[in-house]
């Protein structure tokens, strides 16, 4: 890489102790000139408990105004934790700006659909640390983005316990 180009990074941010891990580890070991700190979120109508309703043939009453509504504050809660990963981010040092990404399919699709329009040199992501029956059972954000991302991710598992130091 050229070392006078400024490099920028997204950093998935969902509110959780591994995404904060993941913003003081990139602010320790990445030199970045710009971080866009990106939260995905998921209209209530994509939930999983709706979208489970009409595979099984069953048309709920819709109430546009509710959903509108039910829609509105989901997005509004991702809002404000964007907004906390941002100030975290901004309090170790980097050049953060925060965005949403609204998840259409998948969350990880979401993250590298972002990471792709925001054309960013690095991608960094936590993992959520499961392990065992609930990792068979659920699928890893992380991974899924490691798979399918065209461009380098630092991932931050979540057994990194240690904070690392914050040097300005």
């Amino acid at each position: 890489m050229d070392q006078g180009v400024q490099q920028t990074l997204m950093i998935a941010y969902d509110g959780s102790p591994n995404a904060d891990r993941a913003i003081r580890y990139a602010a320790q070991f990445l030199r970045a000139g710009t971080a866009h700190v990106v939260t995905a979120w998921q209209p209530g109508g994509m939930s999983p408990a709706r979208l489970s309703t009409l595979s099984g043939g069953m048309q709920p009453f819709l109430d546009t105004q509710l959903e509108a509504g039910v829609d509105h504050a989901l997005e509004a809660e991702a809002e404000t934790l964007n907004k906390a990963g941002v100030e975290l981010a901004i309090s170790v040092g980097m050049d953060a700006h925060g965005s949403l990404v609204e998840v259409e399919s998948t969350v990880w699709g979401a993250l590298v659909a972002a990471a792709d329009a925001l054309d960013v040199d690095l991608l960094v992501t936590g993992t959520r640390g499961a392990s065992g029956l609930k990792a068979l059972l659920r699928s890893s954000v992380a991974e899924a983005v490691l798979k399918h991302c065209h461009r380098p991710v630092f991932i931050v598992p979540a057994q990194c316990e240690k904070q690392p130091p914050v040097t300005l």
